[in-house]
């Protein structure tokens, strides 16, 4: 193999691209399918399924996995036997010529040149009896270099050729480095993976809330009917004012447009939800989760991420969890609090059980530092000697006429006269080839160079992706536990609110409230209600990023 096929590899492994299918990439017993009529039941485990499956982007992303299954195929077979057939024809329509010294030969020109041949030597000659020449020859004459035409017009040949690498050490590294890259292709279509579960998981919850919101939405117009029904007949019957009923209507127009937003919202949602999953838009789905069942557990959340509940508090200045140096600590001591790691803030349980590895970016970078260790390797194994086996069997002919060439006559062959006549003659061979680098220009040792810092370049990125890691970490738990927070402050303005306009409802039926009060109260209800929804979708998103932080947003979805 030849020395650049580990950088071949390398370049490639950069691309968005493993031979064996992605665990999300099988088809489970529950994957739905479009119907022929009618919505498509969908729950957030089978959208996610099917997403996974279809969605035309990772679909493209196995594409490259194949490929880069097929470059390393392609590697392997460097190291087969190479056996190869050709044949030519060639009409040599001038023919080269080369020049010759005479000379080289023993002799010149004009050999017989002063011989004298009289009729009795002829008369000799006839009569059987040997005659010698008087003088024999003449003083050679020697003569410039003249110009001869070697072969004839027409020639051809075919060979068999066969040859079989004995050693080589960049080929041998290249094997090492072929399982790695199917790795790597491997853990860059799980990435793709993981994107594509975040995405799908964040549009169906979105889609859950809008349609939750729109229900709801539905209520209380339905609500203020009834109130702006009364108070009209209240007005007929002459115990209220035109006013009252006005702003009564003006408070159902509003509510109206904000339905009908929110109907147009929830459409989007649904086409987000479709695009995500790589469904077409014309086929209708059916959500079937329910909101309810995807709002998370506050409490066993807040148990798992170690922190206290919303009613510990803080301390009096609020700054109870915050770590802080005592007053007579040394400058530079490290400071700490209860419970709290002095890294980034984690809980020790939470930060003593947490793996880099479990996620994909991490172990996708130490597959790439493997790979940047092979290439290292295999620019030094560029020093080492090379080894092949070689050996090649064939045919090769000439003639004047290409129909005298295409005879094929052997070793047998003979013409009119007797005499051979063969005009295609074999060859063949057999050897080793040993190729021993000596001196290149110190080439290899600047390829050295670059991928030793390639290397550490990769080292280094792996020190920032951790730092990035429990970045991501500390920030995901502390915007889920403010996500969590502001749910359960949304919660009690949403049932106070909601307890604040029944009574003013009743107030004003009894004729003790105002009208205004009514207004006023459906209002905050309503605001409650937008808050209330905006809250859970915030926690449901949190809840997200919060396992894609932690690596387990995967195995989940599996």
């Amino acid at each position: 193999m030849k020395k650049s096929t580990l950088g071949v590899l390398l370049a490639a492994s950069a691309l968005a691209l493993g031979p064996w299918a992605p665990a999300l990439a099988q088809t489970p017993a529950a994957l739905p399918t479009p119907p022929l009529a009618g919505p498509m039941a969908l729950s957030l485990q089978q959208a996610v399924r099917y997403a996974v499956a279809n969605k035309p982007s990772l679909l493209s992303t196995r594409l490259a996995e194949q490929t880069a299954h097929a470059k390393v195929g392609e590697v392997k077979a460097q190291g087969l036997p190479q056996l190869n057939l050709g044949a030519n024809l060639a009409d040599n329509f001038k023919l080269q010529k080369s020049l010759i010294d005479p000379s080289a030969f023993g002799g010149g020109a004009g050999a017989l040149n002063g011989t004298t041949l009289t009729q009795r030597d002829i008369a000799a000659a006839q009569a059987g009896q040997a005659v010698t020449l008087s003088p024999a020859y003449a003083a050679p004459v020697a003569l410039p270099p003249q110009a001869i035409a070697f072969g004839l017009q027409y020639a051809g040949n075919s060979s068999l050729s066969l040859s079989q690498q004995l050693f080589d050490g960049s080929y041998l590294i290249g094997l090492k480095a072929s399982k790695v890259y199917e790795e790597l292709s491997h853990k860059q279509t799980q990435q793709a993976e993981i994107d594509v579960v975040e995405q799908v998981s964040k549009a169906y919850y979105s889609t859950l809330v809008a349609r939750s919101r729109l229900t709801l939405l539905a209520r209380n117009v339905q609500r203020l009917d009834t109130v702006l029904y009364q108070t009209n007949q209240t007005f007929k019957a002459g115990f209220a004012e035109k006013l009252d009923v006005d702003r009564l209507r003006v408070q159902r127009n509003n509510l109206v447009v904000e339905q009908q937003k929110a109907l147009r919202l929830t459409t989007l949602s649904v086409a987000l939800l479709k695009f995500q999953m790589g469904l077409p838009q014309a086929q209708p789905v059916q959500l079937t989760d329910s909101l309810g069942a995807a709002v998370v557990d506050a409490g066993t959340l807040r148990r798992n991420l170690g922190t206290a509940d919303f009613n510990n508090g803080g301390g009096v200045d609020g700054l109870g969890g915050v770590p802080s140096a005592p007053l007579n600590a040394p400058t530079g001591a490290p400071t700490s609090a209860p419970g709290l790691n002095n890294n980034n803030g984690q809980p020790v349980q939470a930060q003593a059980a947490f793996n880099y590895n479990n996620r994909i970016e991490f172990s996708t970078l130490q597959t790439q530092q493997a790979l940047a260790g092979l290439d290292l390797r295999n620019r030094t194994a560029g020093a080492y000697p090379r080894l092949a086996f070689t050996a090649a069997y064939g045919f090769s002919g000439s003639a004047k006429t290409v129909s005298d060439l295409f005879a094929f006559r052997g070793p047998d062959s003979r013409n009119a006269n007797n005499f051979p006549n063969q005009n295609w003659f074999g060859f063949g061979n057999v050897g080793l080839a040993l190729n021993v680098p000596v001196f290149d220009g110190f080439r290899r040792r600047y390829q050295v160079q670059q991928a030793r810092i390639a290397q550490q370049t990769i080292e280094k990125g792996m020190e920032t992706l951790r730092q990035s890691i429990d970045l991501q970490d500390t920030q995901s738990r502390t915007t889920l536990i403010n996500a969590l927070d502001v749910l359960d402050n949304q919660k009690a303005n949403l049932d106070l609110a909601a307890d604040v306009a029944r009574v003013t409802r009743i107030k004003f039926n009894a004729g003790v409230g105002s009208n205004i009060e009514v207004i006023t109260a459906e209002t905050s209800l309503r605001e409650s209600q937008t808050n209330y929804y905006a809250a859970i979708y915030d926690v449901l998103v949190a809840k997200v990023d919060r396992d894609k932080a932690t690596g387990e947003l995967y195995s989940q979805a599996k």
